[in-house]
């Protein structure tokens, strides 16, 4: 260090422009590659710092969630239900998740009855939106919502439906981002419009319904159900052991963009699968006013005839074996069972 004319390591931060590309990198997967790019020092004033030079604030102190908090303290004393509205900005994270844990410290894991704290909100939430809400929450949004929504979904319902004074049609926009329901364990969401890549990866006992998703959607999940109202992006299931999923195929091109590695297709015809999936149709509908769970519902039988089932390999094994333990014939997989 002493030699680069360096005293000290504070000294020594940033500086990529004493450091030297060794050309002497002979692997066939490294030719070609030019990383010089990556020791770019931009002409800056001495005065300008290139490295770290801010401290972060994590005070969670202005949070969201501690003025819901204060407006909940009837439902978290006497389970008393209120009902709060507020406005939410892409800066507010993980909305939700404190005032679950509050609910989590003093009623255990069981929760608050359904909708004992209803929260409607209107803005653009940021990521983490709904985090591990505890049963008993209610979150309602009109507006959009970042990546990571609902993660670890923990017995809480969701609600995101496009604002009011939106001219868009919902089906065919964005509305939540990427990774939503990330290890759901329980409760439902209800999504007016279309949601982004890996939706409901790791989902193993959420309930959920959504009017279109990117690729890779319900990535190795492993339990609950999820309806989707329209087109899926590529590798559908991938990694799917349990669980259900009812997708609405309009055009029967769906096969071509699941993942059959693991799962089956077939048509919703078992008694139970219809009941499940009208209900959360008529949910989906009750919640966010989508017109497309609306016309689904008007026609349900021509709907119902366009729906596919997937149902995975090692959840219909356990549900036979599960069977032959009881004696009993194999039924339909009674959809949303982990």
């Amino acid at each position: 260090m002493a030699k680069m004319g360096f005293r000290t390591v504070e000294e020594l931060i940033g500086r990529a422009d004493r450091l030297e590309v060794d050309p002497a990198v002979d692997h066939w997967k490294a030719k070609g590659v030019d990383v010089s790019s990556l020791l770019y020092r931009p002409a800056v004033k001495d005065t300008v710092a290139i490295r770290c030079s801010g401290v972060q604030e994590h005070d969670l102190s202005a949070s969201l969630d501690y003025e819901l908090i204060k407006k909940a303290q009837a439902a978290l004393e006497k389970k008393t239900p209120v009902k709060i509205e507020a406005s939410v900005r892409n800066i507010n994270r993980a909305v939700g998740a404190i005032l679950s844990s509050e609910v989590s410290k003093r009623w255990d894991a069981a929760g608050l009855p359904a909708d004992t704290i209803h929260v409607k909100l209107s803005g653009s939430a940021g990521q983490s939106f709904g985090a591990w809400l505890a049963p008993g929450i209610t979150l309602e949004l009109e507006g959009e919502a970042n990546d990571y929504i609902g993660k670890g979904l923990s017995g809480g319902r969701i609600v995101v439906y496009p604002s009011k004074k939106s001219t868009y049609v919902p089906e065919e926009n964005i509305v939540i981002g990427n990774v939503a329901l990330y290890g759901a364990v329980a409760g439902e969401a209800y999504f007016r419009g279309m949601a982004g890549e890996r939706f409901a990866v790791r989902n193993s006992g959420g309930r959920v319904v959504v009017e279109s998703v990117g690729d890779h959607g319900c990535e190795y999940m492993t339990g609950g159900a999820v309806a989707v109202l329209g087109v899926t992006g590529r590798n559908f299931a991938a990694g799917m052991s349990g669980g259900i999923a009812y997708v609405y195929d309009a055009d029967g091109t769906f096969k071509t963009r699941c993942n059959l590695g693991m799962v089956s297709l077939e048509g919703v015809v078992e008694s139970d699968d219809k009941a499940t999936l009208k209900s959360m149709l008529q949910k989906h509908f009750d919640y966010t006013g989508s017109t497309v769970a609306q016309k689904m519902l008007a026609e349900w039988d021509k709907s119902l005839s366009r729906f596919v089932k997937v149902f995975p390999h090692e959840y219909r094994r356990a549900l036979a074996e599960g069977a032959v333990r009881r004696q009993q014939p194999v039924a339909s997989a009674p959809a949303g069972a982990r």
